[in-house]
């Protein structure tokens, strides 16, 4: 992270997103803003509140790609999760403090995987170890003459260095291994007591002895079933869940996506009521609380919240004043412009016309797209956004779908090697869905 400057982030950022450099900025500094609270000394490093962001725009501006691409970015416990899930304590459904143990769990999974990569190479060379004895077992030493030993372990030497030389991969073992217990409890806790019901199979499967099965399968097979065995018995799971909850604490981040879905318009229906009760419950969680999970309590008061909405029915404003409050940035997403369209085609490194031109070279057909063909998806994109509703960049994926359709169905049955897309393939394509309202309100 302390390499991981805010040009850094915007730069990394700006390979997959097309404009929205407000944004972009906005988190690259809530982020860095994690590592220089952390170079702060002990008494006012307490102090220091992260500053939650809220991204208001349209659906299709980038909201929801941004949070993809922080999540690969950051070497940090980072979990997305949609707000219309959650439920008011007392109904069914997800309380809002399962954010915080799924949290939890990507912490222990992300600090686990960091302490298997420091004893893999023990891990292996035990799984070697192993595997050897089944290929050549030793059996008691007591009964045999000192000679025999010495030509025992001379063939043994080789056999091992034979099987770290690959020789036998495809050789066919018989091995004992752990067998995995089926999940037979998950039918007794319903929607929202999925934490009640983990615990129960943890505790039951820690009182119940684990069984192993003999199976049958290829030494590069069972390397991987040993290794992991062994790297299990190498790593202080203690260990893992305190660093695991100090990583959460510390630098942890939640994006909060559909948060205008529970943003009430102030009526006196049920439905409101309902979504004033979750913004209550999730009020505490931001403010900063402790969240009672299966490894611990964890504190929330660091954790950084980033929240996003279109807020097309609803507005930030109908949100309630104390949940507004603990969101102090607030920043609006750009709608996307024709221009934008033929960047968010061409340009980024997942580009929607690279990804086509990738699925046609599976069928050795070469896909090309001549610029004012690219021009005039754009601009069809654009005109249907303006007419029908603003889907954003989504609606590329309408467009391109709808050109592109009979290509897709006829290959490989047609003879075909290479494919130019033109501007008049283009308008003849699809100037009749985008002149008829009709077939464009179920098409397009």
């Amino acid at each position: 992270m302390e390499k991981l400057t805010p040009k850094k982030i915007v730069r990394e950022l700006d390979k997959y997103i097309i404009g929205q450099s407000s944004a972009k900025r906005s988190v690259a500094i809530a982020l860095r803003n994690r590592w220089r609270r952390q170079q702060v000394d002990e008494p006012l490093r307490e102090e220091i509140s992260p500053n939650n962001i809220i991204l208001i725009g349209s659906t299709g501006v980038g909201k929801t790609e941004i949070s993809r691409r922080l999540a690969t970015l950051v070497n940090a416990p980072f979990v997305k999760v949609e707000a219309s899930k959650f439920t008011e304590v007392g109904y069914v459904g997800r309380d809002v403090e399962s954010m915080i143990r799924d949290l939890i769990e990507v912490s222990v999974k992300q600090v686990r995987s960091e302490s298997e990569a420091k004893v893999i190479g023990k891990a292996l060379r035990n799984a070697n170890e192993r595997i050897l004895e089944i290929l050549f077992p030793t059996g008691e030493k007591e009964s045999i003459s000192e000679e025999a030993i010495n030509r025992q372990d001379r063939t043994r030497k080789k056999m091992k260095d034979r099987l770290e030389n690959g020789d036998f991969e495809s050789r066919i073992i018989k091995i004992k291994a752990k067998s995995k217990s089926m999940p037979m409890l998950q039918v007794m806790g319903p929607l929202g007591m999925d934490d009640m019901s983990s615990n129960i199979q943890d505790m039951l499967s820690s009182v119940m002895p684990s069984k192993k099965k003999t199976q049958r399968m290829k030494v590069s097979e069972a390397r991987e079933i040993f290794s992991e065995e062994e790297a299990e018995k190498l790593i202080d799971m203690d260990d893992v869940i305190r660093v695991a909850i100090d990583r959460v604490e510390q630098s942890g981040f939640i994006f909060l996506d559909e948060i205008d879905k529970i943003a009430g318009q102030g009526g006196g229906s049920s439905p409101d009521v309902s979504r004033e009760g979750v913004q209550r419950d999730i009020l505490p969680i931001v403010e900063g609380s402790t969240v009672s999970t299966k490894y611990g309590q964890v504190k929330t008061d660091h954790i950084l919240f980033i929240a996003a909405g279109a807020f097309h029915v609803s507005k930030p404003s109908d949100l309630i004043p104390e949940l507004q409050g603990r969101f102090p940035i607030r920043v609006e997403l750009d709608n996307l412009s024709q221009s934008d369209f033929v960047k968010i085609l061409t340009k980024p490194k997942n580009a929607l016309l690279k990804q086509y031109e990738a699925l046609l070279q599976a069928e050795g057909v070469t896909l090309e797209f001549n610029k004012d063909a690219i021009n005039e998806i754009a601009k069809i994109a654009t005109e249907l956004n303006d007419t029908m509703e603003n889907i954003g960049a989504r609606r590329l994926h309408t467009v391109l779908t709808s050109l592109l359709d009979d290509i897709l169905f006829d290959l490989p049955d047609k003879k075909i090697t290479e494919i130019s897309i033109n501007k008049k393939m283009v308008q003849e394509k699809l100037s009749n869905l985008s002149e008829d309202e009709d077939l464009r309100r179920y098409i397009l």
